[in-house]
């Protein structure tokens, strides 16, 4: 009686309990944050809604923005991956933002497979299960499109696993890799210049691994992959006309900001270690830090060093390539973290509104598996019975802390989806009916701040056009020029102004006895107003 043979060069790989374990863990994760993107928080705003626009004009076929409008540094690969799903749904706040599920989805498995191997199977579950986690600092930074983290960190992760492959020789077209990693590079490059530091560590630990192979051929496809991702930024820079050039851009961005006085180094260093760090890595609720997430900020410090230092402990003792590249890629991870928290503390923002951007910190999640090894292994030594009086009482002590810093993740995860949401569920059904009221009965060339334009012309898909304007209604940051003309164009434009707002007070002795004729919609914090003569003061 015959028997049937397994067909030859089919494997059918079972997942072992770790990863098993991480699956779980991952999905859950990809889970909680489909249900938060589903009823859109946190919140949308303009900064978004202007990708969103961007998208909507691709899909259209109208425009190719190489940058967000009224930006020279900020890609727009975010609004490319949506313009196919918008051009087939139409505008929508979870139809947008669906490619930066994905990539967190693929954030999680990348992540999953480098910390198995230059860590350890159960080491990586540990990472899936802490970013898995996420309260409304960090989701905001996974869900909401403003550009560049998430495909950065996708990228990042990419060009290392090239690194471990080509080191281990594991990889059998290294030169294409090698092309890969020039051409990730390159769209990182192009996507957000944050990225920079970890790209740098990274193209570091490729000239360790693969410096043979960059003197033929693999080096010649490294330049012509990295030319090849910020090709749109070059053909930018080429026809925008002088002062454009990368380095004038980067030169303004860093002057902008060197403007006013900076805060002294002690309000600088607090601002992004203190705070930054604790809210980047998901440790802190909206409001801000409490005093033992900010001590955690210090001791991301004292880890970076100790990571370092076995690191480089762990380089010496190794013997060949392939056993070296597991510190090799824990070197770079930290030194991608020290120079962006350098970057961080240097500037004002840093200790005038640590809050609202520790965003500028969000890259920091990449370097959790080399920050967390030597805790992870002190613990597991420990537990295992293989350290001395000495290594178990440090390694209680690190268990305790990878405990405590996973229970505070889950608290803070869980506080927030139980008593930090209804304030977003709120602002987000205050834009959605001042929309519907717009889109319905007009006006539908109008006038408004910042934070209420572009998302409110992405609501109505273009219906309604909208002119930013700033408290004192003179002409403020309009993004898309075209839009600013339109309503400009208008014979009677409408006002659209938060109840109670300086532009409304401001509107109001404007229009003098006509000011409450003038209104014709109170919708939730908004009023529109609508005069019989067109108002424009700063004419």
């Amino acid at each position: 009686m015959s028997r049937p043979q397994p067909r030859r060069g089919r494997r059918h790989r079972r997942l072992d309990r770790p990863a098993f374990v991480a699956l779980l863990l991952g999905t859950a994760g990809v889970g909680y944050r489909l249900v938060l993107m589903l009823f859109t928080i946190p919140a949308s705003n303009s900064d978004e809604a202007t990708f969103g626009l961007a998208a909507l004009h691709i899909a259209a076929g109208t425009e190719r923005p190489v940058f967000l409008y009224g930006q020279q540094y900020m890609g727009t690969v975010e609004s490319y991956l949506a313009a196919p799903l918008l051009g087939l749904l139409g505008p929508s706040w979870p139809v947008l933002r669906l490619p930066l599920l994905a990539l967190y989805a693929l954030f999680l498995w990348l992540i999953h497979r480098l910390t198995r191997r230059i860590g350890s199977p159960w080491f990586a579950t540990l990472i899936v299960g802490l970013l898995a986690l996420g309260p409304e600092r960090v989701v905001r930074d996974q869900l909401t499109v403003v550009g560049g983290r998430p495909e950065g960190k996708v990228a990042v992760l990419l060009m290392l696993l090239v690194v471990v492959g080509l080191a281990r020789q594991t990889i059998r077209h290294r030169r294409l890799a090698v092309g890969l990693f020039g051409l990730l590079a390159g769209v990182s490059f192009w996507s957000d210049w944050l990225i920079l530091p970890y790209v740098g560590a990274t193209t570091l630990a490729l000239l360790w691994a693969a410096r043979r192979d960059l003197l033929g051929w693999a080096g010649a496809l490294l330049v012509a992959g990295f030319t090849l991702g910020i090709a749109p930024m070059i053909g930018y820079y080429r026809t925008a006309g002088p002062g454009s050039d990368p380095l004038s851009v980067l030169r303004g961005v860093i002057y902008a900001a060197d403007d006013e006085p900076s805060p002294p180094l002690v309000q600088r260093f607090s601002g992004a270690v203190l705070e930054g760090v604790p809210l980047a890595t998901g440790l802190c609720p909206a409001p801000g830090c409490g005093r033992w997430t900010e001590w955690f900020g210090l001791l991301y410090l004292a880890l970076l060093v100790i990571a370092t230092v076995v690191a480089v402990v762990a380089y010496r003792r190794a013997a060949g390539r392939a056993a070296r590249v597991a510190p090799v890629v824990h070197l770079a991870l930290v030194l991608g973290a020290a120079l962006t928290l350098l970057s961080y503390a240097r500037s004002p923002l840093a200790a005038t509104d640590p809050l609202g951007n520790a965003r500028y910190l969000a890259l920091l999640h990449l370097s959790l598996p080399a920050v967390l090894w030597p805790p992870w292994q002190a613990a597991v030594h420990a537990l295992r019975g293989t350290a001395g009086v000495l290594g178990r009482l440090v390694g209680t002590l690190a268990a305790a802390f990878l405990a405590a810093l996973a229970a505070t993740a889950l608290l803070v995860t869980v506080l927030f989806t139980t008593t930090d949401t209804a304030v977003a569920r709120a602002d987000e059904r205050a834009a959605r009916g001042l929309a519907d009221t717009l889109r319905a009965v007009g006006p539908h060339e109008v006038y408004g701040a910042y934070w209420t334009c572009n998302r409110l012309t992405f609501n109505t898909d273009e219906e309604v056009a909208c002119g930013v304007l700033d408290d004192e209604l003179t002409p403020g940051q309009n993004r898309y020029p075209a839009y600013w003309d339109r309503v400009a164009a208008a014979d009677r434009p409408g006002y659209v102004v938060e109840i109670g707002s300086m532009q409304e007070q401001r509107l109001r002795r404007l229009l003098g006895d006509q000011a409450d004729a003038a209104v014709v919609a109170d919708v939730e914090k908004y009023r529109v107003y609508h005069p019989q003569a067109p108002v424009r003061p700063w004419r």
